[in-house]
């Protein structure tokens, strides 16, 4: 259900513990094949699905567009917030929801790059609310909720890249009609080369192209099975967030 749609009033009668979702993407460069709202169209039918097959009380706040994408911003169109600035939009809007009295409050990614900011502003606003009992604080992101790998189809990728095959084949399911030539693209390589560390990195120095995996093995099948496993992980999540009992951990 749509956040949004409710009254003032409305809003005043939820019971607090109503899980409230708040989805969160990106508008950035998604190479020459896809476009700039990648990420926020493939959230939003995640979303949309995930909608249909719940039946649990939740409701869903709109999708935030503009995401922390410093690392994209050299390719044309890309729209970024600097990183700080992003954590305190988004932890302005928590605490919103939390001022409001709703104690069940899920952060729900569809852009890697917000992954970091997201768990800094989600644990400082615990900290700053730590004595409030029963406040349950989660993120995840979407591609995190299930593994397509298992299924039969023939996926080159193990995990979600950039503009890669995973993406390519749920715009070919979405909007194919955005897509431009993905089956002419070389395979770009996703493991980084120090693996037993994190590295501050920027998109040029992994693809001068700005695509990471392997688009041409994009289907429109492949699209669908992840759009499904996604949307179910999805629901799954937000029927643990409202059956939870309160227990601390």
């Amino acid at each position: 259900m749509e956040f949004w749609n409710l009254s003032s009033e409305k809003v005043k009668n939820l019971n607090r513990n109503t899980p409230l979702i708040i989805p969160v993407a990106a508008v950035e460069q998604h190479s020459k094949h896809l476009p700039l709202a990648t990420d926020s169209l493939l959230l939003g039918e995640v979303i949309a699905r995930a909608q249909k097959q719940s039946s649990q009380n939740a409701y869903f706040l709109p999708l935030m567009w503009l995401g922390n994408s410093h690392h994209h911003i050299d390719f044309a169109g890309t729209l970024s917030a600097p990183p700080r600035v992003w954590i305190e939009i988004l932890s302005a809007l928590v605490e919103n929801l939390i001022g409001h009295g709703f104690r069940r409050i899920l952060v729900i990614n569809g852009h890697g790059g917000n992954s970091v900011p997201i768990n800094q502003s989600l644990f400082e606003c615990r900290q700053k609310y730590r004595k409030l009992e029963h406040l349950l604080l989660l993120n995840a992101t979407y591609w995190t909720l299930g593994d397509p790998t298992q299924t039969v189809l023939n996926w080159t990728q193990t995990e979600m890249g950039h503009a890669c095959e995973w993406e390519t084949s749920m715009m070919l399911t979405l909007q194919s009609n955005l897509v431009g030539d993905y089956q002419s693209l070389p395979d770009v390589p996703m493991q980084p080369a120090f693996e037993m560390a994190e590295r501050a990195w920027i998109t040029q120095e992994r693809s001068v192209s700005g695509y990471i995996g392997n688009p041409k093995d994009a289907t429109a099948e492949k699209g669908e099975c992840l759009f499904d496993i996604f949307s179910h992980g999805l629901v799954e999540l937000i029927r643990k967030i409202d059956s939870w009992n309160g227990t601390p951990w």
